[in-house]
């Protein structure tokens, strides 16, 4: 299989995955602003994982460019992934319909890290596929950015019964950090792009 196959799929399927999260938006039926009111939190969590979500296709679709060959562990490394990025209109939308509730918000940070920790094992499983001299791994480095943020959602988990605002700002610190792409795996993917073309 040719690396563009897997990433047109999982593609597909975070299309899918941010439309379930914009179904739950529901359409008040009186059109006035206190009728937008309580779909406020419900925004806020939509705008965050529609944030998330966008930085993982973004993120997934630069390691595809750098990757050469597709192998069986690469494909279930994939399917692990995109398994817990498919939670996620789930917890997004009873975190937004609980108002950041301790326990949503902590559910929320469990499949957020567990998210974490499949792009992990991908990227590594990529790497070892692809031999000692992988682009990829030179384009990532150590990856201590996926490692902090892994540590962050996990430490937001049993935060959320203390303050679920203090979960709340780790989950938009981590976006915040991974907003900005990395210029390593920019640089190597022109480079990617110019040879392809």
């Amino acid at each position: 299989m040719r690396p563009e196959r897997l990433s047109a799929f999982s593609d597909g399927v975070m299309a899918i995955i941010i439309t379930i999260m914009v179904l739950e938006l529901k359409v008040p039926h009186v059109a006035t602003l206190q009728a937008l009111m309580p779909l406020v939190p419900v925004f806020l969590a939509y705008l965050l994982s529609f944030i998330i979500l966008g930085i993982y296709w973004n993120n997934h679709h630069h390691m595809f460019a750098l990757t050469e060959r597709i192998t069986g562990g690469v494909l279930w490394a994939n399917l692990h992934l995109l398994f817990w990025l498919s939670l996620m209109p789930f917890v997004t939308g009873w975190m937004g319909e609980n108002h950041f509730a301790p326990l949503p918000t902590a559910l929320y940070g469990a499949v957020m890290a567990l998210a974490g920790i499949a792009y992990y094992i991908l990227e590594a499983t990529i790497i070892h596929s692809q031999g000692v001299n992988s682009r990829l791994k030179a384009a990532v480095g150590g990856e201590a950015k996926g490692r902090i943020s892994v540590v962050l959602y996990v430490a937001a988990i049993p935060l959320a019964f203390v303050n679920a605002l203090i979960s709340d700002a780790i989950y938009v610190l981590v976006a915040l950090m991974w907003l900005v792409p990395d210029r390593r795996i920019e640089t190597l993917f022109e480079e990617s792009m110019g040879d392809a073309a």
